[in-house]
């Protein structure tokens, strides 16, 4: 069974669908060719070393080389989809993703809530991120533009689609949350909306700026969309005073926003489940999506 999910993992950079997973299609995001001439040479590989391959017990893949950037749809059952959807951001430091334990478990998490998972491989490892590097951004852009214009074909509200991003993925989701008009250099011009309605943001790095306030660069705006905040005290990768700063900066401009710390979980936890309580981050979240509406009843959310 080890040996079979092993192998089913490394499947995933061919694009094969593994039994486990909900995949049901793969698109590039730019069909075209990229706006910007890669630097990526080689095939996509995983950097992960036995060092770091096990994470709460479990395999982890991670890709990195990743030249051709492409969107994933996970579709609920049928019977189960009540409409909203989300960008899936791995994380990975810009150097690499970690495709399954915040990419396709989270969009396996999506499912099993009625909601359908759409998992961005953006481009990495690339000279610096946005602003002093647009590409990551324009790639989340053009995944959501995607999103939406799929959305009939899909099942999705296009007004419910959000965006989870996971360390330097959850930096990515911010940058799309406050820069979703930001046009390219080689971008063809488009009236497609690329922000997101709601974000959650899981470990965040880069979001805390100098002297102890928000990074001028994803500081948040009043239509900056609600948004749900979970970090560990003994994160020493990120540090907690990412989320602490990002979530006065939400205050500031009354944007609603939950934010959970715990006092133990250190920085790459996903959702696979520990002894410790911030592994029941999801029901939290959950939750937080019934509140503003996402799930559950439609109705307005407060500001505060």
């Amino acid at each position: 069974m080890r040996l079979a999910r092993w192998v089913c993992a490394f499947s995933l950079f061919a694009l094969v669908p593994c039994a486990s997973f909900s995949q049901q299609q793969t698109l590039p995001i730019w069909p075209n060719g990229n706006p910007e001439s890669s630097t990526i040479t080689g095939p996509e590989t995983d950097p992960t070393t036995d060092a770091n391959r096990i994470v709460s017990g479990k395999v982890t893949v991670r890709i990195t080389n990743v030249s051709k950037p492409t969107l994933s749809v996970y579709l609920p059952p049928k019977g189960k989809n009540t409409g909203a959807a989300a960008l899936v951001l791995p994380g990975g430091a810009y150097l690499r993703l970690a495709w399954n334990l915040e990419g396709t478990e989270v969009c396996d998490w999506l499912n099993s809530i009625g909601m359908t998972g759409l998992l961005v491989k953006y481009r990495v490892p690339e000279t610096g991120h946005y602003p002093d590097n647009a590409e990551d951004l324009e790639d989340a852009q053009q995944a959501m533009r995607i999103a939406r214009s799929h959305a009939v074909e899909w099942g999705i509200d296009p007004q419910r689609i959000g965006a989870i991003g996971f360390s330097a993925g959850a930096h990515l989701a911010a940058a799309l949350s406050t820069h979703s008009d930001f046009q390219g250099k080689n971008v063809p011009s488009s009236t497609a909306d690329a922000k997101p309605n709601w974000q959650m943001l899981l470990y965040p790095g880069w979001l805390n700026g100098a002297d102890g306030k928000v990074n001028p660069t994803v500081k948040p705006v009043t239509d900056t969309p609600p948004t749900f905040l979970v970090m560990a005290e003994d994160d020493y990768t990120a540090h907690v005073e990412n989320a602490l700063v990002y979530f006065q900066a939400l205050k500031d401009v009354k944007v609603p926003a939950e934010l959970h710390l715990f006092t133990q979980g250190g920085h790459g936890f996903g959702l696979r489940p520990t002894e410790l309580p911030i592994s029941r981050w999801p029901t939290l979240a959950e939750a937080w999506l019934h509140t503003i509406h996402v799930l559950g009843k439609p109705g307005p959310v407060p500001r505060p």
